[in-house]
């Protein structure tokens, strides 16, 4: 074994990331939007070294070190800054937050609008339907003293960001919109939390689909607060929250006919046994509630061996949801909102946002915003030059099939040509969507 093999590169598929940038205008955006931070004698680019970041992250790092991957290899990546510099520049960001926040997020905005006009029928909302936006909560735990970390409702030790991301349906992944960063003791239920986040991802959807958003949360959601924003004239949104089985709805599902519970559907649309629904808004008193809401409760039996909560029902499993929806048969608005699930495998934690790396709070809900764009550089690039089951496969097994592909280099007529391995059996369709973003014109 030896270390002196010569044009090789590893990560080749790095280029697909660059190749994204280039098409949706990302790597422009970040580099205008950040040029207030940039010094006068300075070489590098603050919006080269963000997006060099979020490439880095998006590979698989996990700190601003990771960002070396991709300095030892200026033939994929272009001329990458030092440590010193990287960290100069996130402390400097850190310091005008807002700022440097509201710059990221113009740059995501218009990127996003880009890739999802690139993207044609893919892209969601295309169909003229509703664009969901699914909110969650989820825990990233520190294993040191970093600012506003604080014990968690689970008994664990760190932050408590609430995130809000895209669903780009059963054909595809999805994309994050937002990522709120909170201290660790931040209640599930807050509703000024859920209104910054849903704020935040309405202000990166394209203008004329911002009226045109379902937003779906679990029952955290379920308060008078988050739905009287939500329906307020000004934003006309759609929702379909969880709601906290409370006495009053358990005496109303005792008070449902038998015949009243309809079949309930799986996650294919198909009759599911051992599972109904039923409509309990009629029995209910929704004064101060939005008007219009509508309550649908689920009743299913529990697995073997699950463990009955003091909620359930003669031997039922009970679930609840609220909606604004006014048509639709139940099965199908309970099936819509119990697809909701599909954000909490979204959380990010396999792209960046297992631990948050650096000690001041400031740096930290920068390190999210980086998160973001890394899992947005890989939803744009699936969307945009992936087909098939390649649309829906999870950052880890892109970076093992796409991403981490080691290529040759070759020079010759005046062009660098890079080369992966022609036994690989993801290669062409690396290749292929090499191609197909190289295709489109630049953002």
């Amino acid at each position: 074994m030896s270390a002196d093999g010569r044009g090789l590169v590893s990560q080749a598929g790095t280029v697909l990331l660059w190749e994204t940038m280039r098409a949706t205008g990302l790597g422009r955006g970040l580099s205008d939007g950040l040029a207030r931070w940039r010094a006068p004698r300075a070489v590098h680019d603050p919006g080269k070294i963000v997006a060099d970041l979020a490439a880095a992250v998006a590979l698989g790092g996990d700190c601003l070190a990771d960002i070396a991957v991709l300095r030892e290899q200026p033939e994929l990546a272009g001329p990458v800054a030092s440590d010193p510099v990287v960290s100069r520049l996130v402390s400097a960001l850190a310091g005008d937050l807002p700022r440097a926040l509201k710059a990221i997020r113009a740059a995501r905005a218009a990127a996003r609008e880009r890739a999802w006009t690139l993207a044609g029928d893919n892209a969601p909302g295309a169909d003229g339907g509703l664009v969901t936006i699914d909110l969650d909560a989820t825990i990233v735990i520190a294993h040191s003293e970093k600012e506003q970390a604080a014990p968690t409702w689970k008994k664990t030790f760190g932050h408590h960001p609430m995130t809000a991301w895209a669903d780009h349906g059963a054909e595809g992944g999805g994309e994050p919109l937002a990522i709120v960063l909170r201290p660790g003791n931040a209640g599930s239920n807050t509703a000024a939390d859920h209104i910054e986040a849903a704020r935040l991802a309405l202000a990166q959807l394209p203008r004329h689909l911002r009226r045109k958003a379902l937003v779906r949360a679990d029952s955290a959601g379920g308060t008078h607060a988050f739905l009287k924003w939500l329906t307020a004239r000004s934003r006309r949104l759609h929702y379909s929250v969880g709601m906290t089985i409370t006495a009053e709805i358990q005496e109303a599902i005792l008070k449902v006919p038998a015949a009243a519970w309809t079949p309930a559907y799986d996650g294919d649309s198909e009759v599911r046994e051992g599972a109904w629904v039923a409509d309990i808004t009629g029995l209910l008193n929704l004064d101060g509630w939005p008007a219009g809401m509508r309550v649908i409760v689920r009743k299913e039996r529990p697995h073997p061996g699950a463990q009955l909560r003091f909620t359930d029902i003669d031997g039922h499993r009970f679930t609840c949801l609220a909606t604004d929806a006014k048509r639709g048969q139940l099965a199908d608005l309970e099936l819509r909102h119990r697809r909701r699930a599909r954000c909490e495998d979204r959380c990010a934690k396999d792209t960046g946002l297992r631990n948050l790396p650096l000690k001041g709070f400031a740096q930290n809900q920068l390190w999210c915003e980086i998160v973001a764009l890394a899992c947005e550089l890989l939803a744009w690039m699936q969307m945009l030059a992936l087909a098939g089951d390649a649309r829906r496969w999870e950052p880890k097994r892109l970076r093992l099939r796409i991403l981490a592909v080691a290529g040759q280099l070759v020079r010759g007529g005046r062009r660098l040509r890079l080369r992966l391995a022609e036994r690989w059996p993801w290669a062409t369709q690396a290749t292929t969507a090499i191609t197909i973003l190289q295709a489109l014109p630049p953002g």
